[in-house]
Order: structure tokens, then C-alpha cells, then sequence
């Protein structure tokens, strides 16, 4: 998926000079006069990072935000205002925003700023792929496998698992050599360490 930059500002100047600016370094933008525009038009699940004006008729940097939120976006959002004060600041950070950035700013702040978040917004996505996939492995899993996997994960030796399920060694070793052909993995500690990227306790 392509990176965008989204550019939300009510100032047509500020506007100009953003797009001019991320369109230098070559990355795709897209630029709206207001956030009621912007929400309309984005699709959440889009790619790359928001630079976000606070001072904004309608729907201020903050409430649109916290719209991007509620739709389940996760890009990065980089608060920019030319009226920054401690108390706005404050909110945007605890909210969770990527960066908060004030009006004047030096252009080649802003192009840092932009290409950290796109570049964090990646990572963040290829990490979430690996995870799906191993979650997609553990789904592959036969009731009796997730059983075995998890008395791996307690760190249980084969007699023992075997006892507590009510089966042979041999067939806990058949469910372990399956489960672990399953996750493609080569030992108990790669077997662990997928378990816990995927969220298994």
C-alpha cells in the first residue's frame, strides 16, 4: 500500500506550502481545507501519516483526531498549529498523537517529522502482518494440538503433558512434532516466542 501524506489545514497559504514541501521529497499528498472534508473522504485504513492543523472551523485538530480514533485508523497524526499553548499540547500527547509540531516551522523539521512517522507507521504494519500469519497458524491447530501447545507454553515436559491429558508420551510427541510443523518451527523456544507475539498467555 502506497504512503499519503493527508494534509488538514484551513489556511490555503499553509496548505500550498505543506503540499509544495512533502511533494519535494517526492511522497504522494492529498490536501483538505477542512476536517469535515477529510473524514468523508478517508479511508482508515490508509497508509502513511496526517499532518493536522488544531485551528479549524466546523471540527477543530483534536475532535477530528479524535474521529480518525473511532474509525479504528491507526495512522500516524502530527498536530501542527500556529497557536500552541501547554494545556493543547498536553491533550494532544496524552490522545496519543505521533508528534505536535508549532507554526513557524523550520521545512526540514516538518520532512523529518513526515518520513519518521511514514517509516513507523511500516514497521507497525509489517509487525501486525507477522502477527495475523502466526495467528493463522495457531487457528490450523486441532483441539488436541492448542492442548499440547499449551502445556508447551507452561513449560511441561512429555510425561507430564501426557498425564495431565490423559495420553500416551508417543502421542504427545506425534501433537507436538504436528503442532510445531503447523507454526514452522525448529524448537520449543521458537514455539514460545510465536505464542507470545501472537498474544497466547
Amino acid at each position: 500500500m502506497e504512503s499519503t501524506v493527508y494534509i488538514v489545514d484551513d489556511d490555503r497559504l499553509a496548505r500550498e506550502s505543506l503540499r509544495w514541501l512533502i511533494e519535494s521529497a517526492r511522497l504522494p499528498v492529498k490536501v483538505f481545507n477542512h476536517g469535515l472534508d477529510f473524514l468523508a473522504h478517508f479511508d482508515p485504513a490508509a497508509s502513511g501519516c496526517v499532518l493536522l492543523d488544531v485551528r479549524m472551523p466546523d471540527m477543530n485538530g483534536l475532535e477530528v483526531y479524535a474521529k480518525l480514533k473511532e474509525l479504528g485508523a491507526t495512522i500516524p497524526v502530527i498536530i501542527v498549529t500556529g497557536h500552541a499553548d501547554v494545556p493543547m499540547a498536553v491533550r494532544a500527547m496524552k490522545a496519543q498523537v505521533y508528534d505536535f509540531i508549532e507554526k513557524p516551522y523550520n521545512d526540514s523539521i516538518i520532512l523529518e517529522r513526515v518520513q519518521s512517522a511514514i517509516a513507523y507507521e511500516r514497521d507497525k504494519r509489517r509487525n501486525q502482518a507477522r502477527i495475523d500469519e502466526i495467528r493463522e497458524r495457531i487457528a490450523s491447530l486441532t483441539p488436541r494440538e492448542l492442548e499440547v501447545l499449551s502445556c508447551v507454553l507452561k513449560s511441561k515436559q512429555n510425561k507430564v503433558i501426557a498425564s495431565d491429558l490423559g495420553i500416551s508420551v508417543k502421542t504427545v510427541e506425534l501433537h507436538r512434532a504436528n503442532l510445531m510443523g503447523k507454526m514452522k518451527v525448529n524448537s520449543s523456544t521458537q514455539l514460545v516466542r510465536l505464542a507470545l507475539l501472537a498474544g497466547l498467555d
